[in-house]
């Protein structure tokens, strides 16, 4: 008695946006300018039998030779126990210095996804029997079990020492990636942020003692009619971060985070406040991050000034 003409869906998310910065924005690429290796896992919903579950690996370094950076990242979409999306992604970054305290940083990501769809995890009309429930073999097949593509992303970030302004397109080509149809096209998804990242200092003398910085950010997401407004604050002092984010529709996330030697381990709980939360439970994400070092001799490039997680 239910008909739907259309459906909706859009990308996963992760709330720790700056601890995975090459899913949010190509641009980011090489930023850190040493080699920089994320690892994210985000559990949505652990309330619900089978939750979505989204993971990801990255790794990104400046290259002083190409003007630019390099990096991949690898995202594994669970979405229950019948649909499983993987894509993997190569980034170049260009960096330009317009002046001594203003550089521009544009990035191009090309990535070769696969979804694929567990037959044996679908329940269909045909498989019911009055008394024993879900027992009898289905004659629906047809549907493309498996399917791939390339799909194509770029952004820029145009930054100084305490300010950061970006914007990026996902989807470029709008890629077909449907198991069930070939008419139904994946939205490209643009996203816009803005940062701030100040440093409170009483004197001089507290210049090289662990100094309190505060970073509000603003990030905008808008992907088919989904439409998302995220607000944060980030708090740092020394080896310790913790954060707050809001979303549209009473959405709220805590992040707490640590740095222990070169690795930083963050960790968010997320909250919707309205009556999606009896079913929800709230989300959990887990972030670990590894700076590494090196000998960077070129000082013409900066390391973007930004949150941690």
């Amino acid at each position: 008695m239910i008909c739907a003409n259309q459906t909706f869906s859009q990308d996963p998310d992760f709330v720790q946006f700056y601890s995975n910065p090459l899913y949010l924005n190509p641009a980011f690429a090489g930023t850190n300018n040493c080699p920089r290796i994320s690892a994210n896992n985000r559990i949505q919903w652990s309330g619900l039998p089978n939750v979505f579950n989204t993971t990801s690996f990255s790794f990104d370094q400046h290259i002083n030779a190409l003007h630019g950076g390099l990096g991949f990242i690898i995202i594994n979409d669970k979405l229950s126990s019948s649909m499983q999306n993987i894509k993997a992604s190569g980034i170049y970054s260009y960096e330009t210095i317009l002046s001594k305290k203003i550089h521009l940083r544009t990035g191009l990501e090309a990535a070769l996804w696969q979804n694929k769809l567990n037959y044996d995890q679908l329940n269909f009309v045909d498989n019911i029997d009055p008394l024993r429930g879900f027992v009898n073999p289905t004659s629906n097949f047809g549907y493309n079990d498996s399917k791939a593509g390339l799909d194509f992303s770029a952004g820029f970030i145009l930054y100084t020492n305490q300010i950061f302004f970006g914007a990026s397109t996902h989807h470029l080509t709008e890629p077909i990636q449907s198991n069930l149809s070939n008419d139904s096209k994946l939205d490209r998804k643009y996203t816009l942020k803005l940062g701030y990242h100040y440093t409170i200092l009483n004197n001089k003398a507290q210049l090289n003692k662990n100094p309190l910085i505060i970073s509000p950010n603003i990030i905008w997401k808008m992907q088919g009619w989904n439409k998302q407004l995220n607000i944060g604050m980030y708090a740092e002092k020394g080896a310790y971060t913790a954060g707050f984010w809001y979303r549209d529709n009473k959405n709220y996330s805590l992040i707490f985070g640590a740095k222990i030697g070169l690795v930083k381990f963050g960790y968010s709980y997320g909250v919707n406040l309205s009556r999606l939360y009896v079913a929800s439970a709230g989300s959990h994400e887990i972030s670990m991050q590894i700076n590494l070092t090196c000998d960077n001799k070129n000082k013409l490039y900066k390391t973007l000034s930004c949150p941690s997680f």
